[in-house]
């Protein structure tokens, strides 16, 4: 039953916090928080696993999706939404999808995650097939509308990886790799957008993260797709060409003309000391991976 779920029970340490001073209050809260990021360490094993599935099936021209509903589906839309400005990957390659569609990003429609033929019919309407990657995300693990669209991802022989926060849920039963991390009750009974969220969260940034390291898009630990479109991304530009090639903040602005705005290639024409040609001949040769370019 729903009560006997951990993301429901009452935290001890919580029991009289309305009772507490202002100070006091927000120290139980962050002593909670303090719980999360061991809690998503324990499930770093089974998070690896996923991460070179994700990386397999995008390899082999397959997306990443995200499903869930309320808090779950919202982290879900905008991690998969911060991909693009901060890998330079085409915005249909990581899909969040949410329970009432985008109106529920702003405001609450919690009575769609009861249908679980709702969440089968959102998947196959964003084009869902059996080469891409379901990640269901649900802190209680028990949420039919997520349920419905893992079930049918499994049905058409697709990788599944659900994400909850309670022990032996149906998600992670139902998933081919279940990630669970259990950072306990919540300060306030029942809020999961509290540490169930974060941990959530957690768990999306390393993800995605991984992936797209392993796929080569990060140079060191430098963003090295990003995409000069304003002044701000061009000073980044700048600075990630100076830290990597070891030249000027100046000559990082040549370098960055003179590679037609590719912060790849002008790592890759200066390290290398080729010309542009070669330079993006290599990274395509690599599939845009800087540091196999650099040794072709």
């Amino acid at each position: 039953m729903l009560r006997d779920l951990l993301t429901e029970q009452s935290n001890p340490a919580s029991r009289e916090i309305d009772t507490l001073s202002t100070e006091e209050m927000l120290r139980v809260i962050n002593a909670e928080d303090r719980r999360v990021a061991d809690a998503v360490a324990a499930e770093v094993p089974s998070i690896a696993r996923a991460v070179d599935g994700i990386v397999a099936a995008l390899a082999a021209g397959g997306r990443l999706f995200y499903i869930g509903a309320g808090t779950s589906g919202r982290l879900g839309v905008l991690d998969a939404s911060e991909c693009p400005p901060t890998f330079n990957v085409p915005p249909d390659l990581v899909i969040g999808i949410i329970a009432g569609g985008e109106s529920a990003l702003a405001r609450a429609t919690e009575a769609s995650e009861d249908d679980p033929l709702l969440g089968a019919r959102d998947l196959l309407t964003h084009g869902f097939r059996a080469g891409d990657v379901l990640v269901g995300i649900a802190a209680s693990g028990r949420t039919p509308y997520v349920l419905g669209a893992v079930a049918e991802a499994k049905r058409l022989g697709a990788l599944t990886v659900g994400i909850s926060c309670t022990p032996d849920s149906e998600l992670a039963r139902l998933v081919n790799i279940a990630i669970t991390p259990l950072p306990g009750p919540e300060v306030i009974a029942g809020s999961t957008r509290m540490k169930a969220g974060t941990a959530t969260k957690l768990v999306l940034n390393m993800l995605t993260t991984g992936t797209f390291i392993r796929m080569g898009y990060v140079y060191g630990n430098l963003m090295v797709n990003v995409e000069p479109k304003n002044e701000k991304l061009r000073d980044r530009a700048r600075r990630i060409i100076t830290e990597a090639a070891g030249v000027s903040y100046g000559e990082a602005g040549e370098r960055l003309a003179a590679a037609g705005d590719s912060v790849q290639a002008a790592i890759v024409m200066t390290l290398a000391d080729v010309d542009r040609d070669t330079a993006e001949a290599r990274l395509a040769r690599a599939n845009g991976n800087v540091r196999a370019a650099l040794r072709t």
